[in-house]
């Protein structure tokens, strides 16, 4: 787990483009700056500037051990779990933080509504499978932060799944998770 403490490196990180590279990088694989336009729909040059802020703070890598021709070099995600927030941060750093959560739920979002739309045409398994919850417990902060660790250890089970498409089980796809806990008002 990296903890994100430069306000620069999550600015970096959160913009909507560069979580879209991101995103592809870690569903597709090692890719292009020019695969990548077409799969995120937009331009080669836009999408390479965008690869090299992501790789100057160490979120992306050239996949150096691929064959490339010339400029077209692939990327790869690095994969390394981001974690953002502390009590003590700036003022600086929780508007940051802040920006980057709003962003990144924005995109989940999207994505979520995407799989909605599609439902009655996917495979009955994956309809039966997915799912969305919604829940209110009372908690203290000792069982919050347990609940969150339950939940990381869980999906962390099969991390190298990402970065080793042979560990992949036959029939599998990209599940999106996205949790969070906070106190209600």
């Amino acid at each position: 787990m990296r903890d994100i403490t430069d306000p620069r490196m999550l600015r970096a990180m959160a913009h909507p483009v560069r979580l879209k590279l991101m995103n592809s990088l870690v569903t597709h694989g090692p890719a292009t700056a020019t695969e990548l336009a077409g799969q995120i729909d937009d331009s080669p040059a836009n999408c390479s500037w965008h690869l090299r802020q992501l790789a100057k703070f160490g979120f992306i890598e050239e996949a150096t051990d691929l064959p490339y021709k010339g400029r077209n070099r692939p990327w790869r995600w690095v994969p390394v779990a981001n974690r953002w927030h502390n009590p003590d941060d700036s003022p600086e750093f929780a508007a940051a933080s802040a920006d980057a959560s709003s962003t990144l739920l924005g995109i989940e979002l999207a994505e979520h509504t995407k799989w909605v739309a599609s439902m009655p045409r996917q495979p009955r398994e994956w309809q039966t499978a997915s799912f969305t919850e919604q829940h209110i417990a009372w908690l203290t902060a000792d069982e919050l932060a347990e609940a969150q660790s339950a939940i990381n250890e869980i999906i962390s089970r099969h991390k190298d799944r990402t970065t080793d498409p042979a560990k992949r089980p036959r029939g599998s796809r990209p599940v999106r998770f996205i949790a969070w806990g906070n106190p209600a008002y």
